[in-house]
């Protein structure tokens, strides 16, 4: 009789990273099973749960008013940004189409161009373009710039064509949060948690840190690639997820070879970042040996 997978009951209510998996005692062998289903690269989700959520929606799909379409966090999980569906489903219908609110779902009533909406899996969604729109101005101005991270990194959308997108719609609702979001925003952020802490350090007054760096010994050697960096101070900044765990000693001599060479190597983690981000400012203050940055809010 084969063997039940095992499925950690933290990863079942919705997208998860490697890191998060390896955190639930997974494997990446495990990863590749039947159990999990790739949404976008290093992002999986319970194969359950996907299909619940595409059940659901599809369900919704036969109540659709015409013209409308599936967008905001339901529409970020669809095209595989990480997000979960939200308490409720949410969806657009453009302006005048007469349909009430509903149970169960976010109705938005909204403008929709015919450019504005794809078949994603199968479903009306609002496309990559304007999805990224519609978190930067509706999110928490942290995860709007995590989102759009997310939609930068997977090629989903460029960051010129959404800066023109959003100065085109500047009278939307949200839209001066959208501009600030795309003046944030970073193409080669490589996980969540890197851009939420780039964006902890720039909203604390920091100067904004050059992002997935190369750098060298003064020889030109190749020594590593830094998640953050500030060149006129040497200072990198790193984001330890779970798989730090698996190559820690490669890690421990990566840094050694950097400090040895003079550069300044700060390590956080997301319970840094969560649980002492004012803590997490002031060390990197402090790296910075900058006074003007002290003061700075």
């Amino acid at each position: 009789m084969p063997i039940e997978p095992v499925v950690p009951p933290q990863l079942k209510s919705g997208a998860f990273t490697v890191d998060e998996a390896l955190q639930a005692g997974l494997s990446r062998r495990q990863l590749q099973s039947r159990c999990w289903k790739r949404l976008a690269r290093g992002l999986y989700v319970w194969e359950g749960l996907a299909a619940d959520q595409e059940r659901q929606l599809e369900a919704l799909r036969q109540r659709l008013p015409t013209g409308a379409a599936f967008s905001h966090r339901t529409a970020g999980w669809l095209h595989g940004l990480g997000l979960g569906v939200g308490p409720a489903p949410e969806i657009t219908a453009p302006v005048g189409c007469g349909v009430s609110q509903r149970a169960g779902v976010h109705l938005r009533r909204s403008p929709l161009s015919p450019a504005d909406v794809v078949e994603c899996r199968g479903l009306p969604a609002t496309s990559p373009l304007r999805t990224a729109f519609d978190l930067a101005r509706h999110l928490p101005l942290t995860e709007a710039v995590v989102a759009v991270d997310a939609a930068l990194r997977n090629l989903l959308v460029d960051l010129d064509r959404l800066g023109d997108y959003v100065a085109a719609h500047e009278r939307a609702q949200g839209s001066a949060q959208a501009q600030r979001v795309v003046g944030l925003a970073e193409p080669r952020a490589e996980s969540p948690m890197e851009s939420r802490l780039r964006v902890l350090l720039v909203l604390a007054g920091l100067p904004r840190p050059r992002v997935q760096v190369e750098v060298g010994d003064r020889q030109g050697l190749f020594l590593g690639r830094l998640d953050l960096y500030y060149p006129e101070q040497r200072v990198g900044l790193e984001y330890d997820g779970e798989t730090h765990r698996e190559r820690l000693v490669a890690d421990n001599r990566r840094q050694n070879r950097l400090l040895a060479a003079g550069y300044r190597l700060l390590r956080f983690t997301a319970a840094d970042v969560y649980r002492r981000p004012d803590s997490v400012v002031a060390e990197v203050r402090a790296a910075l040996g900058d006074e003007r940055l002290h003061c700075r809010r």
